[in-house]
């Protein structure tokens, strides 16, 4: 693997947090501004970032999980206000099938977000999680129906409420007993392979976005650092203030290293690998988003405590990014049983 990006790549990372920076919020109030998240959402749109998973013609995506993951990154740096990896993973679902892909949709989630929800029947049994889709209109979510070793996809819709901590990401609800219906052009079922696939796909976004938040909150705590005074001086001189920070750096880096490899796993490795590589990622970016963004709280002090302080914003996709597909303790628990054969963990 050679983790320096080609020129293209290179490019797109340039673009997209230019982008990213130019049309994502960069106060809470900016939040609410719907004149300029639509301009966000129509230039990700016309972008084709949105399409970068679909079928290129032959079965394959249009772009690698690499391409993806250099714009969820970018995109979580800026903690735009924008669904792109939903919709990401709903096209890459839907091109496993052979499907083609609804504009708009997502993947209806189980509640514990570790993976796509799965219908028994002609209607949801339990309530499922739409993650990541437009804020506005209805739902419309694939789910999985078991069919003999595999499994078919369809469609549930339904206005579900939304819940959830992440201010620029929308988690709605969609209530049990929802009616689902069967995707008609789907031309092959998804095996267990798909679904690992899909879910190291999952793991790379989910690793690349912490990755940019880490870095958009470090940018906003070292500029204060360097603004806010105490006895006279900027706080950034103090020594205590400079070794949190570093850490930070630190850790930040190392999970910029740790989110590269399971996004060219993606399409480079076999299911089972590209998991394995994903969930290693996920466990340290996760750890490391946690203690950075809590980093910057504490540099922020009172401050970083109030809603007018755009740092609880990273700190809430952080913690999003975090439970989807599953936090660190899930993803130790399930290298324990894939690598050392624990079955129910160490003891």
């Amino acid at each position: 693997m050679d983790i320096r990006d080609t020129p293209e790549q290179a490019a797109l990372r340039r673009t997209a947090g230019r982008l990213a920076r130019e049309l994502g919020p960069r106060t809470v109030a900016d939040l609410d501004d719907r004149k300029r998240s639509a301009r966000l959402a129509e230039a990700v749109r016309d972008a084709g970032w949105l399409e970068l998973r679909q079928d290129g013609g032959n079965g394959e995506p249009l772009a690698s999980g690499v391409e993806a993951a250099i714009i969820a990154d970018a995109l979580g740096e800026a903690v735009a206000d924008v669904p792109f990896a939903g919709p990401i993973l709903a096209a890459d679902l839907a091109r496993r099938a052979g499907a083609r892909p609804i504009d708009g949709a997502v993947v209806a989630f189980a509640s514990d977000l570790l993976g796509a929800a799965v219908v028994p029947g002609a209607a949801t049994d339990t309530p499922t999680l739409a993650v990541d889709h437009a804020a506005q209109g209805p739902v419309a979510a694939y789910v999985l129906v078991p069919d003999g070793d595999g499994y078919r996809l369809a469609l549930a819709a339904a206005d579900g409420a939304s819940d959830g901590a992440d201010l620029t990401r929308t988690v709605r609800t969609l209530p049990a007993g929802v009616s689902v219906i069967p995707v008609s052009d789907q031309s092959r079922h998804l095996t267990r392979d798909d679904l690992d696939a899909w879910a190291a796909l999952g793991l790379a976004l989910t690793s690349a976005d912490m990755v940019g938040v880490m870095r958009g909150v470090l940018d906003i705590t070292v500029a204060y650092a360097q603004m806010r005074q105490q006895y006279g001086v900027a706080i950034g001189t103090f020594q205590a203030v400079q070794h949190l920070l570093a850490e930070a750096r630190c850790l930040m880096e190392g999970a910029f290293s740790a989110a590269l490899y399971p996004a060219w796993a993606v399409d480079q490795l076999g299911p089972d690998e590209a998991r394995a590589a994903g969930r290693v990622a996920k466990a340290y970016c996760a750890r490391a988003a946690r203690t950075v963004c809590e980093t910057a709280v504490q540099v922020h002090g009172g401050i970083g405590n109030t809603w007018e302080c755009i740092v609880h914003v990273h700190l809430r996709r952080a913690l999003l990014s975090s439970q989807w597909f599953g936090d660190d303790g899930e993803q130790l628990r399930q290298l324990e049983r894939t690598r050392l054969g624990v079955a129910h963990g160490l003891s």
